[in-house]
């Protein structure tokens, strides 16, 4: 039985072994590209400070009212690998990385990479800016503010593409809105590009592999991540290759 909190305003993963929404398998919400890692940008000429790595286009799909960004950035588009760090916008509208990342944590994203153009089982995360409005697990809410549903439809066996054991992968996820309906729990299957696009895009604990189109991070992590997340800061995702971020 899932508990759920009010929700606040505003993979099929690993499709092949389990009917979970999560870690690809079906889309979400149109992206706007993604971010970059580093330490943030100091203010010049009186301008707040942005976060390093983006560039314009990827900076116009920052909502101008998130003030929590988790910034996920791969080394190249085929890369299975990326780096995550927190930053929080201040009072002057600057960006500051957060202490809780430190110089940044690393994770896995999908098995092909990156793209543009999610669709469904193409093994390749989704490039873009989406909100972070929807959480759960297998486990017990660890204190999270977000919306937290929780129960054993999030159990998940089988292995993933070095097999590995993927096992507790579902213990804590995030919901990242990719062709999803915010606000909405993590198993939520509403597709509002439709089913093509694929969907269930998460921030799931890792499995020591890549994954079908989700971010997966070491567990301990996880739990902090859902700590700081704040639904009334509207945290939002920014991810992709450092190259399309910069664009």
């Amino acid at each position: 039985m899932h508990a759920r909190r009010a929700l606040p305003a505003a993979v099929l993963a690993l499709a092949a072994l389990t009917t979970l929404p999560g870690c690809d398998g079906t889309p979400a919400v149109a992206p706007a590209p993604g971010p970059g890692t580093g330490r943030a940008a100091v203010a010049q000429g009186g301008r707040a400070a942005e976060i390093p790595g983006l560039g314009p286009l990827t900076r116009g799909g920052v909502p101008g009212d998130a003030r929590q960004a988790v910034v996920v950035t791969g080394r190249d588009p085929d890369s299975v690998t990326s780096t995550v760090t927190l930053y929080e916008r201040d009072a002057a509208g600057g960006w500051t990385p957060a202490p809780l990342s430190g110089s940044g944590w690393p994770a896995h994203n999908g098995r092909r990479g990156w793209t543009d153009h999610h669709t469904q089982g193409d093994l390749r995360s989704p490039v873009g800016v989406y909100g972070l409005t929807g959480a759960g697990g297998l486990l017990d809410d660890p204190g999270t503010r977000l919306p937290y549903d929780q129960g054993s439809a999030f159990a998940i066996g089988g292995t993933g593409s070095l097999g590995e054991p993927l096992a507790g992968s579902f213990d804590y996820v995030v919901a990242i809105d990719y062709n999803r309906e915010p606000g909405t729990s993590p198993l939520n299957r509403t597709r509002p590009l439709g089913e093509g696009r694929g969907g269930g895009i998460w921030l799931h604990v890792d499995h020591n592999g890549p994954t079908e189109g989700c971010v997966s991070l070491a567990k301990p992590q996880m739990g902090e991540l859902l700590r700081w997340l704040d639904p009334e800061r509207r945290p939002v995702i920014v991810m992709g290759d450092a190259d399309s971020l910069r664009r």
